[in-house]
């Protein structure tokens, strides 16, 4: 099993999630992809793979990400299996905490494809609205991570979502 994680960052924090995802995972089956660098289109190698996205100020996508946006509908991404990671600062844009996340479920949930990790909204956060929550409210689309105001939190839920992503994983083989 191979699985390609594709991301943008603009301030690291994106990056710096990636990465403690490989390295929990293992650096010998995830391999990273900064979008910056290379075409979207690189995703479609993988059975298996994550994208971490983070949103800017007043629910905007992130650079590298809105760089990309229109070759998002150009990938096939149908078979696939995916999980989502995003970034937000839920204190600082409370209206807007991991819309980038949202918008990018959204762009690619026209595609049949096996999505992993949805991540419980659970009374650890505290913002007023987000793109990334689920019909019911219950959970967000992915992974929804803080290092503005929970960075203390970070490295427990990336653990704990690596170990849901992988069990889901297992089950669907």
């Amino acid at each position: 099993m191979q699985i390609g994680l594709f991301f943008g960052s603009t301030t690291c924090y994106t990056e710096m999630a990636a990465e403690k995802i490989r390295d929990i995972i293992g650096a010998d089956i995830v391999t990273l992809h900064n979008i910056k660098d290379e075409p979207l289109k690189n995703a479609e190698q993988y059975d298996f793979i994550i994208f971490g996205i983070s949103t800017w100020d007043f629910g905007e996508i992130q650079e590298d990400w809105e760089s990309k946006w229109d070759d998002i509908a150009d990938v096939n991404l149908n078979g696939k299996t995916i999980a989502l990671f995003g970034m937000g600062d839920q204190q600082g844009y409370g209206q807007w905490f991991q819309d980038a996340l949202g918008m990018l479920h959204d762009e690619i949930s026209p595609q049949t494809f096996t999505q992993l990790g949805f991540w419980p909204n659970d009374n650890s956060y505290e913002f007023e609205a987000s793109k990334a929550l689920t019909e019911d409210g219950t959970h967000f689309v992915g992974l929804a991570l803080d290092e503005d105001s929970q960075y203390e939190l970070s490295d427990e839920r990336i653990a704990t979502w690596v170990e849901q992503v992988m069990t889901e994983y297992s089950e669907t083989l």
